[in-house]
C-alpha cells in the first residue's frame, strides 16, 4: 500500500468552437503568481501554436493548481 501526492497546474483556454482546452504542467513552483500564469497564457493565445480539434484558442479560461493524494490500496504488481 502506498500514499502518492502530486501537484499540477491546470490552464484552462477557450477555442473558437467555443469548447475549453486543458494543458497541464507538473510540479508547480510554490511561489507561482498569477500575474506569471496569465502572461504565459497571453503568450499562448497570442502565438497560435496550437490548432485544438474546435479551433484555434482565443483566450484564457480559469487557471487551477490542483492537489491530488493517491491512496493505492491493491497494485497486482506488488502482490
Amino acid at each position: 500500500m502506498a500514499i502518492t501526492t502530486s501537484k499540477v497546474v491546470r490552464l484552462s483556454f477557450t477555442t473558437a468552437g467555443g469548447k475549453s482546452f486543458l494543458i497541464t504542467i507538473p510540479n508547480p513552483r510554490e511561489d507561482l503568481s498569477q500575474a506569471e500564469v496569465l502572461a504565459v497564457m497571453d503568450t499562448v493565445v497570442n502565438s497560435d501554436i496550437f490548432l485544438t480539434s474546435s479551433g484555434a484558442i482565443t483566450g484564457a479560461r480559469d487557471v487551477r493548481i490542483v492537489d491530488t493524494t493517491t491512496n493505492d490500496l491493491f497494485d497486482s504488481s506488488q502482490a
